[in-house]
């Protein structure tokens, strides 16, 4: 089978741990049975501040071709206040890019990133190079919610993230009319651009979820690691999230942590049998975080029992903690577009799960169809007292503090609590890697025919 030549742009790639580069990573091992051929060009890891992974790398397939661009040194650029990748790797990625597309034939260039200015490049290689081009939107790049949401500090700061958005609205208007076609996360992107650019047709979009990597936790399973975080053998109840925090997730917190109170006070002795544990809530570099969800726990009168790491860990070690947990919570934003990429990993673990999100976003849609957990929903402009009595009314809560069997666990050897949901496995098909890449595929092979 002859294979259509795919430029993948993704500046984070492993073993950088970063959850922008999920999606592709996911769908490389399968990219060649769809009849794409992936290059991927990524920026060296050196030059990439954050967490790295070295068993991300392992699972990538043996063959890959990926060209690694250099970076500026964020050792010297944050002397001037600079630390963002897309300044200090933005013109050797374009430089690198350009190199390959001159000496190469490629098909179609896929931007998959969340490092957003690079995207800027594809209206001008396709006037270059005459290379259709398809966009991953895993975020708003020109948002109006810290607008809308004054109270709250944007990241960056208000002076950094204000130029960014100037960029953005200067940027982002030429890049959206000229794809051949757009990827959303969430089904509420495409509305987002169809309002600011009218005259895009409904079929330039696709709204694609990131994918379940069911091959994760087989790879877990054959390559055991330890969590650090909590001790699953100590004889307390664990709940756990992994992933980030924020102010635009406070509803969901104030509304659990006042919804725990209620059951605290019901059962007193529940205080000193759980740990709530919030891991990797911040994707900023060591040192320079600031914790979002204890001081709402302090304010709760919950401070012995939630605990915020706002480091991140390596990815394996993040699936192991969702595996000794007895059981999960994941807070929605209260942007009704948010959508948790993590959601896939947290059905895959099969523990009690409870989710606290926008009654808007998809998680609520894919969590009720799959039975894999329970939701409760909020509207903007609701207190935290409804929010609080929805989620008792669910019996989530309940959920979470059910007593669980111990079993042996096929990772550590040792004895964990687990627990297998209702899900329905056959409901839970659509979301996995295999059908989200074929799916994927699917939009290059029309996009390809725009040239």
């Amino acid at each position: 089978m002859i294979l259509n030549r795919l430029l993948v742009i993704s500046p984070h790639f492993p073993p950088v741990n970063a959850p922008d580069h999920q999606r592709v990573r996911m769908a490389l091992p399968l990219f060649k049975e769809f009849g794409w051929e992936p290059t991927v060009l990524a920026v060296n890891p050196v030059q990439v501040e954050g967490f790295h992974d070295p068993l991300l790398a392992q699972m990538l397939p043996s063959d890959l071709r990926v060209v690694w661009a250099d970076a500026l040194s964020a050792k010297w650029t944050r002397r001037f206040g600079v630390g963002s990748l897309a300044y200090r790797a933005g013109r050797y990625l374009k430089h690198a890019g350009e190199k390959l597309l001159r000496q190469e034939q490629f098909d179609l260039v896929f931007f998959s990133t969340t490092v957003f200015p690079t995207m800027a490049f594809g209206p001008i290689w396709r006037g270059k190079f005459g290379i259709p081009y398809v966009l991953d939107f895993q975020d708003p790049w020109r948002s109006d919610y810290y607008k809308t949401h004054t109270e709250q500090q944007p990241p960056g700061g208000r002076l950094k993230y204000g130029f960014a958005q100037w960029r953005a609205r200067r940027l982002e208007p030429p890049v959206v009319r000229d794809a051949a076609h757009i990827v959303c996360v969430s089904p509420e992107y495409p509305k987002m651009f169809q309002r600011r650019y009218p005259e895009l047709p409904d079929d330039r979009f696709t709204a694609l979820p990131f994918g379940a990597a069911e091959a994760d936790y087989d790879f877990l399973r054959a390559n055991p690691v330890r969590q650090n975080i909590f001790d699953p053998h100590d004889g307390l109840r664990h709940w756990v999230y992994v992933g980030r925090g924020g102010a635009d997730m406070g509803t969901a917190l104030r509304s659990f942590f006042r919804a725990l109170n209620v059951v605290l006070k019901a059962k007193p002795e529940f205080r000193k049998e759980l740990q709530i544990h919030f891991v990797g809530t911040s994707y900023a570099s060591k040192g320079r975080a600031t914790k979002t969800v204890e001081p709402l726990a302090i304010e709760a009168g919950l401070a012995d029992m939630v605990s915020e790491q706002t480091d991140r860990i390596p990815y394996f070690e993040a699936l192991q903690c969702l595996l000794d947990a007895d059981a999960l919570f994941i807070p929605g934003s209260n942007d009704p577009g948010y959508t948790a990429s993590k959601l896939y990993p947290y059905i895959l673990a099969r523990k009690p799960l409870l989710a606290v999100f926008h009654e808007s976003s998809s998680v609520v849609d894919i969590i009720n169809k799959t039975k894999a957990g329970t939701v409760a929903t909020f509207r903007n402009g609701e207190s935290a007292e409804d929010i609080s009595e929805r989620i008792l009314k669910t019996g989530g809560l309940a959920d979470q503090n059910s007593e669980v069997r111990s079993q042996k666990s096929e990772v550590s050897g040792q004895r964990s609590m687990v627990v297998h949901p209702a899900t329905d496995w056959a409901a839970f098909a659509p979301y996995t890697a295999r059908e989200m890449t074929q799916k994927l595929c699917e939009v290059f092979d029309k996009a390809a025919t725009a040239k």
